[in-house]
């Protein structure tokens, strides 16, 4: 977090300090062959800047430089008025007037990924800045070489051109759309979706889709996938061969909602959720990312979909414990498919002298109530780990690094088991080495689990071997009452003064041993592990039964949410 901060503050004072540096040599010293070279060096800092800020607004800074360049020019022919450079002027104005508004206008132009059609007019627009950067470094070459002036005119008519026709597609798309629909509507028509996977969550949260994909596709049904944000779609696309859309309005999302379409899938409780559950004729169905006993996984909310898909009939209790109220037949236990490459052991564990210990500490939340993190408190647990000779996996939440202090607490965990390898050789897997693997092969390869209140554990309790459950919170007798799930396990206080009690039950003595079953199937369903990703995929081929019927249309009365507008 904070590497990223200072990077993005070195790109917009490089890109500012070198447009004004550029300018004041070329307009105010009679170095003009520099002043054209540092307007070059200028403009790769403006572009190198839109791409650790994608977003970032350079547009005084190539005014600027524009100006140089242009001062420059003149000066190197040195003929006096000339008018193919004023109309290179008059040009480049034109650009710098309408870059700002055609790049905000085709943010809001559908894009798609995994279709046989070409939405290139927002991928043109995204580039305008660099294709405007990239006119001006070939004039001030042109002006260093002392081109004719013409050369720069054919060169802008040539951007301008381009951009032209960029404008006239965007006017057209608003003036008079196309009949029949749009291109990526009429691909969708022939490619006739039965579901779509809608998804809006902020950058970094695509797991919560990818965890989904493979299982959507085994449904044998043809899907969509539905964007809010853009940053998800090239990683979203890349991980799935069913189209996806990016749709940033709601005028989008009417295009590309088919007659075929018959269901949706949500996977988080995110706001704009909204924006899809305002089309009544679909089965609206929540998956949820992960299955835990946090207060998110009881989201009022929740009650707003048609389906919940959960676990088992714990994650049912809990929205009773949490005074949700939800008709019961909206539930369907269909287990969690994602465990199915889990390995599940027989016998008991025993004893084990040199363990590999599985440990993922979660984020610290948007709120100071739902911060579940234990970072602060881990280097002496993994110390302790490390002295009773355990090999450590450790698998941070995806979210951590967004917390600076989370973020530095991570690296120094780092830096303990990278010393810590270097002097026993024990293999411990962190940072890149851990994130390659998934977590049913980190579950696969370790003995025991230390972890937070997440849904790791959940998943965890899948394999039948033992884990521990970190109380970071001040809710003391009550941390079991408030997560069931941590009864089955041994419970970390966050003061580590039970830390020796818990590390001898966890990797020695296992007393729970007997109780996880019973839990395991409260949690994750009582279904044969050799079939066990059959039940949520009969379950969703149910809702999308030719012999159908559509749920009854949801008014504002009954409804948490209502559509943004």
């Amino acid at each position: 977090m904070r590497g990223d901060l200072v990077r993005k503050l070195a790109a917009r004072g490089l890109a500012t300090g070198a447009a004004v540096l550029a300018f004041i040599v070329v307009a105010l010293t009679g170095a003009t062959t520099w002043g054209l070279a540092l307007s070059v060096l200028a403009l790769a800092a403006t572009v190198w800047e839109r791409r650790v800020r994608p977003g970032a607004d350079s547009g005084a800074e190539t005014t600027l430089i524009a100006a140089g360049v242009l001062v420059g020019y003149a000066r190197q022919l040195d003929a006096g008025f000339d008018p193919a450079l004023a109309g290179t002027a008059l040009i480049l104005l034109g650009l710098m007037v309408l870059t700002g508004p055609l790049r905000d206008a085709g943010h809001l132009e559908l894009r798609a990924a995994n279709l046989p059609v070409r939405t290139w007019v927002p991928q043109v627009t995204a580039r305008l800045g660099d294709l405007v950067a990239a006119l001006l470094a070939v004039l001030a070459l042109a002006a260093l070489a002392a081109l004719p002036a013409v050369v720069a005119l054919a060169a802008s008519m040539l951007a301008g051109g381009a951009v032209g026709a960029v404008a006239v597609k965007l006017v057209q798309r608003r003036m008079r759309p196309a009949s029949g629909g749009s291109p990526v509507t009429r691909e969708l028509r022939r490619h006739q979706p039965e579901f779509l996977l809608y998804f809006s969550a902020p950058p970094g949260s695509e797991y919560q889709v990818t965890m989904w994909l493979p299982y959507l596709e085994r449904i044998g049904r043809p899907f969509v996938v539905m964007l809010r944000e853009p940053d998800a779609l090239p990683v979203i696309a890349a991980a799935t061969t069913a189209p996806v859309l990016y749709c940033p309005t709601l005028r989008n999302m009417d295009e590309v909602l088919v007659p075929s379409l018959r269901a949706a899938f949500y996977v988080n409780h995110g706001a704009k959720n909204s924006h899809c559950l305002r089309f009544t004729q679909l089965t609206h169905i929540q998956l949820h990312h992960g299955d835990s006993d946090k207060a998110s996984s009881a989201n009022p909310v929740s009650a707003i979909f048609d389906r919940i898909f959960v676990a088992g009939e714990a994650a049912i209790d809990r929205y009773a414990r949490a005074g949700v109220d939800i008709p019961a037949d909206k539930f369907v236990v269909v287990g969690r498919p994602q465990v199915e490459a889990i390995e599940v052991g027989t016998g008991p564990t025993g004893p084990r002298p040199n363990p590999t210990v599985l440990y993922t500490p979660t984020w610290t939340g948007h709120h100071a109530d739902a911060d579940y993190c234990s970072l602060g408190v881990a280097e002496g647990l993994l110390s302790r780990l490390l002295d009773q000779g355990a090999t450590v996996i450790l698998r941070p939440h995806p979210y951590t690094t967004q917390n600076p202090t989370s973020a530095r607490q991570l690296a120094r965990l780092h830096d303990l088991l990278a010393a810590d390898r270097a002097r026993t050789g024990r293999q411990h897997l962190f940072g890149a080495a851990a994130s390659g693997l998934t977590l049913a092969e980190s579950v696969n390869r370790a003995d025991a689990l230390i972890s937070d209140v997440s849904g790791v554990v959940s998943d965890w309790l899948y394999s039948g071997k033992p884990y521990a459950v970190t109380d970071t919170g001040a809710d003391g007798d009550r941390f079991l009452e408030r997560f069931p799930l941590a009864a089955s396990g041994y419970v970390l206080r966050r003061d580590m003064v039970n830390l020796d009690e818990v590390l001898t039950q966890l990797l020695q003595t296992d007393p729970l041993a007997g109780v996880r079953w019973a839990t395991r199937r409260r949690y994750l369903g009582d279904f044969p592990a050799e079939t066990y990703a059959e039940a949520f995929l009969a379950a969703a081929r149910r809702e999308l039964d030719p012999s159908w019927s559509a749920p009854i249309p949801r008014t504002a009365s009954d409804s948490p949410l209502s559509p943004a507008t």
